[in-house]
C-alpha cells in the first residue's frame, strides 16, 4: 500500500492539516509483463534434476521416437488454429486476434481500439491524442518555463442514478424478451456487475499514463521541480490525482535512477459538500443549478434523441420482442458500451458496442455535445460563469499576482502560499476535476470560440463545429495544457493552449501560426471572466 497525503480544504468542513489518504497502487504495464513472466517460469526442484541428469539416453532415445509424432501432432494444431481463425473471423468478423493481456490504451496515443466508434462515445470515450494542425511540439527556439494541467478524472462506473438505470434496463430484457436475435444472444448470458461512481482500473492506469507523459513532455522542467497539485473533493477525483503523482514518479525515477523527490506528494483537496467554494466543482450559483438554465442542455439532447433514436429503437425491439424498449433505453443500451469497454482492465472492446453501426455513434457522439455545450458551455448562458473563478486562477499563477475573484474562489486557501503557492520556484501545476467544470472552463477562457451554435435537429460534425465535441474535449482521462515559454528574440513570453494534444488556434488573443499569444494579449483576451463573468444573475 502507498499513501498520498492530502491537504484538506480548511473551511471548517473538512479536518484541518495533513491526512493519510490509502490508496492500492495498480501494476503498471511493464510490471505486470514482469509479473507473468516470474508466474509462468517453470520451478524445478533438486530431485527432478537429479532424475533428469541420470537418465540422459533414455531421455534422448524417447525423443528420437516421439519427434516424429511431435511434428505430425504440431501441424495438426497449426492446422485447427487456422481453422478455427478463420471461422471466428467469418462468423464474428469484428472480433481480433490480438494478444489477450495488450491494452487498447498507451501513453503517447491514448485509447486506440476500434477509434472510428471509440472516439465517439462523448464523454465516455477513453483520452485519445486529437490530431492537430499546428504541431504540437515546443516550437524552435522556445523553452517552456511554466506547465498547468487541467485533467478530468480517468473512467470510472455509472454514475449511482445511472448504473441503477442501467440494471433495470437490463433486468427488464431478461425478464420480458421472448428471443434473442442474430447479435443479440449475449446479452442473455450478460449479468450488470458495473458498480457506482469509482474509478476502474482501467481509469487508474489512464491516469498514470497521464502522468508519465506530462513528466516527458516537461522534462527540462520536471527533473528538479514536483508540480502543485490540487484535486476537487470526490473520491474518483482525488484517486485519479493521486494515480497520476505515481506515473510522474515512476517516469521521474526511470529518468533520474533516483527516489528521494518527496513521493508521495502532497495534494490539496478541495471540499464538493454543498455551499462550498471550489473552482473544480461547480454549485454555488443557483440559477445556473436550479433555474431555467439548468435545463437547456437537456432540452437540447431531447430534441436529438427524437430524430435519431426512432430507427435504432425500433431495430432493437425487433429483435428483442416483448421488451417494447424505449427511445431512452437506447441510448442506456449505447451508454453500456464504453462503460463495458473501461469496467475492463485492459479496456477491450465491449459487445454492446456492435449492436450499433458507426453512423449511429457518431449521432451519440453528437447527441452528447449537445448535453456539454448547451449544459456548461458557450450554448448556455450562465455556463460560460462556473469557469470563471478557475480562470482567475490561472492568470495569477501566469502572472505570479495574487488571485482577483469574487465568484467561486475559496479565498482562505487561495491567499496562502502553502495551498495556493505563485511564482518562486513552482513552475509546474496540477488540478484534477470533472467533464462539466472544464466545458465551462474552456468557455471562461473563450476556447472553441469560433463554434456556432449547435443545431439540435441536425448533425454537425467537428469539422462544422470548429474542433469542438465532447469527446474530443472532456474525454475520461482528459487533459488540457496551458504553457508559457520564452522564445529566443521575443521580449514578451508567449502562451499555448493544448487540449488531449491538439494545439488550439487561440483566436481571441490574435493566435499565431505556432499557436502562441503573448502573454499581455493572452490576459486582455480575459476580460469576460476579470470582471466576474454574468456571477451577478447567479442569485437573481
Amino acid at each position: 500500500m502507498k499513501s498520498a497525503m492530502v491537504e484538506t480544504d480548511p473551511t471548517g468542513r473538512h479536518q484541518q492539516g495533513l491526512m493519510a489518504y490509502k490508496y492500492e497502487a495498480i501494476l503498471s504495464t511493464e510490471h505486470a509483463e514482469n509479473y507473468r513472466e516470474t508466474r509462468s517460469t517453470l520451478h524445478v526442484n533438486e530431485e527432478t534434476l537429479r532424475i533428469l541428469e541420470g537418465h540422459p539416453r533414455k531421455f534422448q532415445s524417447q525423443n528420437r521416437r516421439n519427434r516424429g509424432r511431435l511434428v505430425i501432432m504440431s501441424l495438426g494444431v497449426i492446422a485447427i488454429l487456422l481453422f478455427l481463425r478463420r471461422a471466428v473471423a467469418y462468423v464474428f468478423p469484428g472480433v481480433g486476434w490480438s494478444h489477450p493481456t495488450q491494452s487498447c490504451d498507451s501513453v503517447s496515443e491514448g485509447y486506440q481500439c476500434q477509434p472510428e466508434l471509440s472516439h465517439y462515445w462523448g464523454q465516455y470515450s477513453p483520452y485519445f491524442a486529437v490530431e492537430s494542425e499546428i504541431a504540437t511540439e515546443v516550437p524552435d527556439q522556445c523553452q517552456v518555463t511554466f506547465a498547468q494541467i487541467l485533467s478530468r478524472h480517468g473512467a470510472r462506473d455509472p454514475t449511482s442514478s445511472k448504473s441503477t438505470k442501467y440494471s433495470e434496463t437490463i433486468a427488464n430484457i431478461h425478464a420480458h424478451a421472448k428471443s434473442y436475435g442474430k447479435g443479440y444472444t449475449f446479452i442473455k448470458d450478460y449479468t450488470y456487475t458495473l458498480g457506482a461512481d469509482q474509478l476502474s482500473v482501467f481509469g487508474q492506469q489512464q491516469m498514470i499514463n497521464s502522468g508519465e507523459k506530462y513528466y516527458c513532455r516537461y522534462k527540462s522542467l520536471a527533473q528538479n521541480t514536483t508540480p502543485f497539485i490540487r484535486s476537487s473533493g470526490q473520491d474518483r477525483v482525488i484517486e485519479s490525482a493521486q494515480n497520476w503523482t505515481q506515473g510522474f514518479h515512476d517516469a521521474r525515477i526511470d529518468d533520474l535512477s533516483e527516489s528521494n523527490d518527496g513521493y508521495p506528494y502532497k495534494i490539496v483537496v478541495i471540499s464538493e459538500v454543498a455551499g462550498s467554494n471550489n473552482t473544480l466543482d461547480h454549485g454555488l450559483c443557483t440559477s445556473f443549478e436550479d433555474g431555467f438554465d439548468s435545463n437547456i442542455g437537456d432540452s437540447a439532447q431531447q430534441t436529438w434523441l427524437g430524430i435519431f433514436t426512432p430507427s435504432i429503437t425500433a431495430r432493437l425491439n425487433r429483435n428483442l420482442p416483448g421488451v417494447n424498449l424505449t427511445n431512452t433505453d437506447t441510448i442506456y443500451l449505447m451508454d453500456l458500451c464504453p462503460f463495458n469497454t473501461v469496467a475492463n482492465p485492459l479496456g477491450h472492446i465491449s459487445p454492446f458496442c456492435s449492436l450499433f453501426t458507426l453512423s449511429e455513434w457518431h449521432s451519440y457522439d453528437y447527441y452528447q455535445t449537445l448535453g456539454k455545450y448547451y449544459g456548461y458551455g458557450w450554448g448556455n448562458p450562465l455556463g460560460p460563469t462556473q469557469g470563471v473563478g478557475f480562470t482567475n486562477e490561472l492568470i495569477a499563477r501566469l502572472t505570479a499576482t495574487p488571485v482577483s475573484d469574487h465568484t467561486s474562489t475559496n479565498s482562505t486557501l487561495d491567499s496562502s502560499p502553502k495551498t495556493f503557492p505563485i511564482g518562486g520556484t513552482t513552475s509546474l501545476y496540477a488540478d484534477f476535476s470533472h467533464d462539466n467544470d472544464m466545458t465551462a472552463i474552456f468557455a471562461a477562457l473563450g476556447l472553441y470560440n469560433a463554434t456556432m451554435p449547435l443545431s439540435n435537429t441536425t448533425l454537425q460534425d467537428t469539422e462544422h463545429t470548429k474542433g469542438y465535441s465532447a469527446a474530443w474535449s472532456v474525454p475520461f482521462a482528459a487533459r488540457a495544457y496551458f504553457e508559457k515559454m520564452s522564445c529566443v528574440g521575443a521580449k514578451e513570453e508567449f502562451v499555448r493552449v493544448i487540449v488531449n494534444d491538439q494545439v488550439l488556434p487561440l483566436e481571441a488573443c490574435g493566435g499565431d501560426n505556432l499557436g502562441r499569444c503573448k502573454l499581455s494579449a493572452f490576459v486582455d483576451s480575459l476580460s469576460f471572466a476579470r470582471q466576474g463573468g454574468k456571477w451577478d444573475q447567479c442569485f437573481a
